[in-house]
């Protein structure tokens, strides 16, 4: 009487139906990251698109923004502006001892200097932003 084993098919041996399982399993795996692979794909598209169009809107919001804040700035006493620069550098000198990350310690130090140019420039008020000549006029 002849046995499974006797007979040598690959077909009946373990291995065999592992490795065809296996193949079948890295198919659907394969498809399964193509498609979320793709779905992650169509969601950042969406997510640019839809920031690109309200990107407009938030340059116009910093920019009244700005203006509205150097039109204080130019308003206000110069007990107001040393105080206000002396408050933003030790807020600024404070996160970077603290271990804040570069960008907001740099963040933190840009009212500062701008409060302290609106005092320069209050102090000098013929020479304004323009730069020097070479020649030393």
């Amino acid at each position: 009487m002849t046995t499974r084993a006797d007979t040598g098919s690959k077909l009946d041996s373990p291995s065999a139906t592992t490795a065809h399982s296996d193949s079948t399993t890295d198919s659907g795996r394969t498809a399964a990251l193509g498609g979320a692979v793709s779905d992650a794909a169509v969601t950042v598209r969406d997510v640019a698109a839809e920031t690109a169009a309200r990107l407009p809107d938030a340059a116009a919001t910093a920019r009244s923004a700005i203006e509205d804040a150097n039109r204080q700035m130019r308003g206000g006493s110069d007990e107001m502006l040393t105080v206000g620069s002396a408050l933003s550098f030790g807020l600024a000198a404070g996160l970077l001892i603290g271990g804040a990350p570069r960008v907001i310690v740099v963040g933190a130090f840009i009212p500062a200097v701008a409060m302290v140019l609106t005092m320069f420039n209050r102090a000098n008020p013929g020479r304004g932003a323009v730069g020097r000549s070479m020649q030393g006029r």
